[in-house]
C-alpha cells in the first residue's frame, strides 16, 4: 500500500479523527497512487495514523476512512459500514415516512457517499474519487441489504469536478424509477422526480423542521419561498393554514407541488403557486403592500466555501430584509441556511442586520437544525450544515 507521510506537526487533526488532510500537510508520497486509491497515512516519524482515499487533484488530498491499523479495506469493510449506517436510521422509516437519508458521507465514515431511500428506490450521489473507485462494491452491498427496485445515480454535483471525476446521471442497478414516485413524510404524500429533481430528488433534511413550523400556521396566511415540491406548504395546509402562497423559480418544482396538493386532497383554493425569482417576487409583494403571518425562507446554498462568505452574507441579509418587510407585529419568519461555511452565530448576526435594515425588532423563539438521519460527528463539525431560526416580529 502506498504511504503518505505528513509534515511534522500536521498529525494533530488526524489523531482527533478529523477526516480531511489538506495537500499542504503532505510531506512525501511514497509511490504513485491513483486518484481514489486507499493509502496508508503516517506521521513524520513513520508511525501509522490512518487509512484514506488519495486524490492529487483535490484540495483535500486525503479523505480518511479508518484509524484501526489492523483493518482491511475490502468488500466486508464497506458492507459493515453500510450496514451500520442503515441500522442507525431504521427507527425513522415506517408507514408514515418512507423517505430518509441512509448514508451521510463523512458522518458515516464513507466520505463522498450520499444514499437516500425513496420508497422502493435508492438515489445515490458519489462525490469523491475513493467512493467512485469502490462503486461496484458499494452498490452490491446496498442491493444485498435493501433489495431495492432500482438504484439511480445523481452524481452530478460540483464536488465531482473538484475531485477530477465527471458528472453522472443514470441507472446503476435494477429498474428505472417512473417519472414520479410516491413517498410519505410524516403522513404527507409527495411525488418525487429522482432523475430530474433537485439534489437527489427531495430534501429529507427539513423533515423535522417542516412539522415543527406547521404547528405555528393554523389559521395563518403563509408565504413559502424556495418552496420546491412544497414541504413547508403542504405541512402548513395540513395544520389548517388559512392560505399558503408558494414561490419557486423552477417550473418542475411548481408542477410537482401542484401534483402534491391534489395527491393529498388539500383544498386548492387555499393555495397559490407562483413561478418566479424569489427576490423579485418579494419586492413585488412589498410594492403591493401585501402582508403575511408566516414567511418561510429556505434558499439554496449561498456560501459553498468560506471564500464566498462575505458575498453570501450580503445575499442572506438582503433576502431576510425583504422577508421581514412583509410581516407585521406578531408575524413569524422561519429562515434557513444550508451553507456549511455559515455557522449559527454568524447567521444570527446576519438576521440581526436584516432586521435593523427592515426597521423591525425581532425575537428568536426557536432554533432549527438538521435531523438525525443527517448526524454530525463531533470530530467533523463541518458536517453540521443546516441551521435555521424562527423569529417573531415584536
Amino acid at each position: 500500500m502506498v504511504e503518505i507521510k505528513l509534515k511534522k506537526g500536521k498529525e494533530k487533526a488526524v489523531y482527533q479523527h478529523h477526516p480531511w488532510i489538506f495537500s499542504g500537510a503532505l510531506d512525501k508520497v511514497k509511490g504513485k497512487p491513483a486518484n481514489g486509491e486507499v493509502v496508508r497515512v503516517i506521521d513524520a516519524n513513520g508511525e501509522f495514523l490512518a487509512y484514506g482515499y488519495y486524490n492529487d487533484q483535490s484540495r483535500v488530498a486525503v479523505r480518511l476512512i479508518e484509524w484501526n491499523e489492523e483493518a482491511t479495506i475490502d468488500a466486508d469493510w464497506y458492507g459493515s459500514k453500510i450496514k451500520t449506517a442503515i441500522a442507525g436510521r431504521a427507527n425513522l422509516l415506517n408507514e408514515n415516512t418512507t423517505a430518509c437519508r441512509l448514508i451521510f458521507s463523512e458522518a458515516d465514515f464513507l466520505p463522498g457517499l450520499i444514499v437516500d431511500k425513496y420508497a422502493d428506490f435508492l438515489s445515490v450521489q458519489i462525490l469523491s474519487s475513493g467512493i467512485e473507485k469502490a462503486k461496484e462494491v458499494i452498490i452490491s452491498a446496498l442491493v444485498k441489504l435493501l433489495q431495492p427496485k432500482g438504484i439511480f445515480d445523481r452524481s452530478d454535483a460540483t464536488a465531482r469536478t473538484h475531485e477530477g471525476i465527471t458528472a453522472e446521471n443514470g441507472l446503476l442497478w435494477g429498474e428505472n424509477p417512473e417519472e414520479f414516485i410516491e413517498v410519505k413524510e410524516n403522513g404527507i404524500k409527495y411525488h418525487i422526480n429522482i432523475a430530474e429533481g433537485q439534489k437527489s430528488g427531495f430534501y429529507c433534511d427539513q423533515r423535522d423542521n417542516r412539522k415543527i413550523l406547521a404547528s405555528y400556521t393554523k389559521n395563518k396566511k403563509v408565504l413559502d419561498c424556495f418552496s420546491y415540491s412544497g414541504g413547508f406548504s403542504l405541512n402548513a395546509l395540513l395544520e389548517g393554514a388559512s392560505h399558503v402562497t408558494s414561490v419557486d423559480s423552477s417550473a418542475l418544482a411548481i408542477e410537482t407541488l401542484k401534483q402534491n396538493i391534489a395527491l393529498n386532497q388539500f383544498d386548492a383554493s387555499k393555495h397559490t403557486a407562483i413561478q418566479s425569482d424569489v427576490n423579485k417576487q418579494l419586492r413585488q409583494f412589498n410594492d403591493e403592500l401585501q402582508k403575511f403571518d408566516v414567511v418561510v425562507l429556505d434558499p439554496p446554498k449561498y456560501a459553498p466555501s468560506r471564500s464566498a462568505l462575505d458575498r453570501a452574507a450580503r445575499a442572506y441579509k438582503d433576502l431576510n430584509r425583504r422577508g421581514l418587510m412583509l410581516l407585521e407585529s406578531g408575524g413569524l419568519l422561519a429562515t434557513f441556511s444550508c451553507s456549511g461555511a455559515v455557522d449559527i452565530e454568524t447567521f444570527k448576526q446576519i438576521i440581526a442586520w436584516a432586521a435593523l435594515d427592515a426597521g423591525k425588532e425581532v425575537q428568536i423563539i426557536k432554533q432549527f437544525c438538521q435531523p438525525e438521519d443527517h448526524p454530525v460527528r463531533l470530530s467533523f463539525p463541518e458536517g453540521e450544515y443546516l441551521k435555521g431560526l424562527l423569529v417573531r416580529v415584536v
